[in-house]
């Protein structure tokens, strides 16, 4: 009993309100405190969110640095104010900072190397060609700094005027040659100098072949002897003829846009660039673009613009990754699990690529570049090369070509000749096999049209890739002239002395039939994709851009590379899509564009004949 008045005692009721208060109050102040420090760690996470924001945000994200990304770069971040992020997926094209140590993307006669090599190349392959005898086609595309101007065969032809006034009809106002020619100058220097056509104060150098090969003299002199003109710049006045090639070749070394444009920019303090980083989605808060996902080196990251984010992957990963994030068909997004930011049915549709077939013909006389690729002759001429940029391997040795008209009625040239001193199997992977010389010929506005889709969500499958070539009579057509053409021009007396039997087609092949199986069987990609993100006006529903290079339906969004293209140009890509580069620099500028009115262009006296 006593025991329990002890207990009772110790309970007193005073006692225990007390340290009951006592306990609530100090759970009250525990519970404040940790509202205050959970509140204090809210605060740091978001403020520590915000400041790794503000260190991985810019005004610009350039993503690509290819032909034109090289050329963004440049331009955007000669404002010391703006801030540029530029990101490559590939590598840099310098060993050490050395351009020797990469001889296979510098030295011109190295080309075919790269077009061999996934370490600088996506290496892409179409659908099976269902009009090429279901032929899967090999696609190159540079993966590298420069892009595909570290791969291509450093041909400089800009098409032709009318190209650019097409554009401007199929709704890319502000888009005409008087608009544009500004730009190819403003990014040229031309090593004849300036003139009305050429510019002479630009980054990118422009210079003629020096090998003043007798096989080259020969292609010149058999085209005048078949009726055709000889132009002194296809540049320039007068697309039509046939001539000497312009290059972008420097003092003997490829001159991408890494050399020209980005090289020389590195040591700003407001550009970055991170290489071997593949973007894998555009960030959007509801349709405003504010940065993109990206992994390096095996980890997921972010930057973010304050501006604008501006594609510039190309005719294949520009569209590719619009639609990875959100941008496309509605429907075929939705089938992949793609959360759709905008319904954009244009974006992967309208691709358009250029083919090409090589008619060769054997050498009688030992004087073709079969003896310069033996392997003690290469190192000879590698050596060479290495120690002062000069000799065969100064030059990608495609120094002449031409243009002409396939048939009378058609207003400005439609078939382009690059002529070759050489012999090349598939896309140089095959080894030459005899004294032999090649022109590559094919029709510059094939009227077949392809598409691309995603294969899947993954950012790392390559897209379904289907050109459709060959699917119109108009282009199966236009490749008989092609062939039919050609031989008409190895078949001049300038070439009597080297002309040994056709190689290929070779002689069994004389019908449009034959001709069209020849064709079928051997033509190949001339590396020219373009027009998947289509510039044009809001109310066609296959643009993907408007004239000021702006994703439509969304905001801060640009795509600015071979893929806004409206049609493909009459002619190699590269220049076209280092002007679009130049152009709409000014525009993200807000700098009214350049123009030059009144530039006489080559018109044919009549088009009642082919020549």
């Amino acid at each position: 009993m006593s025991y329990l008045i002890k207990k009772v005692k110790y309970c007193s009721p005073v006692r225990e309100m007390h340290k009951v208060t006592g306990t609530l109050f100090k759970a009250q102040i525990f519970k404040n405190i940790l509202g205050i420090n959970e509140q204090q760690l809210k605060i740091s996470r978001t403020s520590s969110q915000l400041s790794s924001e503000k260190a991985n945000s810019y005004n610009y994200v350039i993503v690509g640095a290819g032909s034109a990304g090289c050329v963004l770069a440049n331009r955007l971040s000669e404002d010391p104010l703006s801030t540029v992020l530029l990101l490559e997926a590939g590598p840099k094209d310098t060993l050490l900072g050395s351009k020797r140590l990469m001889w296979k993307i510098h030295m011109p006669a190295a080309l075919t190397y790269n077009l061999c090599d996934e370490k600088y190349n996506w290496y892409y392959h179409t659908t099976a060609q269902k009009h090429m005898d279901n032929r899967i086609m090999y696609w190159p595309r540079g993966r590298v700094w420069g892009g595909s101007s570290s791969l291509n065969a450093m041909v400089y032809i800009r098409g032709h005027a009318e190209d650019y006034n097409r554009w401007s009809r199929e709704g890319a106002i502000g888009w005409d040659y008087e608009h544009c020619l500004p730009y190819f100058k403003k990014a040229q220097t031309h090593e004849l100098g300036s003139d009305q056509y050429r510019g002479g104060n630009g980054p990118l150098y422009v210079s003629r072949g020096k090998t003043n090969h007798p096989l080259h003299h020969a292609f010149l002199e058999a085209a005048q002897q078949a009726g055709y003109p000889f132009t002194d710049d296809m540049n320039g006045y007068q697309q039509e003829g046939f001539g000497w090639m312009d290059m972008t070749v420097h003092q003997g070394q490829r001159w991408s846009t890494a050399s020209a444009y980005l090289r020389p920019a590195l040591s700003r303090p407001n550009l970055s660039v991170a290489e071997k980083t593949l973007v894998t989605k555009i960030l959007f808060q509801g349709t405003k673009s504010i940065g993109v996902e990206y992994m390096k080196n095996g980890q997921r990251k972010k930057a973010f613009a304050s501006k604008e984010v501006i594609l510039s992957g190309g005719a294949i990963n520009s569209p590719q990754l619009l639609m990875l994030s959100g941008i496309g068909n509605a429907d075929d997004l939705k089938k992949l699990g793609i959360p759709v930011v905008c319904h954009l049915p244009g974006v992967g549709q309208n691709l358009q690529d250029h083919l090409e077939v090589y008619v060769q013909q054997k050498c009688t006389k030992p004087i073709t570049l079969y003896n310069a690729q033996k392997p003690v002759n290469m190192v000879r001429i590698g050596l060479e090369w290495l120690w002062k940029f000069t000799g065969e391997g100064a030059t990608a040795h495609l120094e002449s070509g031409g243009f002409i008209r396939s048939e009378p009625g058609v207003p400005h040239p439609d078939i382009q000749f690059h002529f070759l001193p050489s012999q090349v199997i598939d896309h140089g992977r095959i080894a030459s096999t005899m004294e032999a010389y090649q022109v590559h010929v094919g029709p510059m506005r094939s009227t077949s049209m392809g598409w691309l889709k995603l294969k899947s969500a993954d950012p790392n499958d390559h897209p379904i890739i289907e050109p459709n070539y060959m699917s119109t009579e108009r282009d199966i057509w236009e490749f008989r002239q092609c062939v039919k053409l050609t031989r008409e021009i190895f078949a001049q007396k300038a070439f009597e002395k080297f002309r040994g039997p056709e190689i290929q087609p070779g002689n069994h092949v004389q019908s449009d039939k034959e001709i069209d199986a020849f064709v079928r069987q051997k033509a190949d990609s001339a590396y020219h994709p373009s027009c998947t993100c289509k510039m044009g006006q809001l109310s066609d529903s296959t643009a993907v851009v408007d004239p000021q290079t702006k994703v439509i339906g969304v905001e801060n969004l640009r795509v600015v590379d071979a893929s806004i293209m409206p049609s493909v140009v009459s002619g190699n890509l590269n220049a076209p899509t280092i002007m679009i580069a130049e152009k709409a620099a000014d525009i993200i500028k807000g700098l009214p564009s350049l123009q030059e009115k009144s530039v006489p262009v080559y018109k044919p006296k009549t088009l009642e004949s082919q020549r």
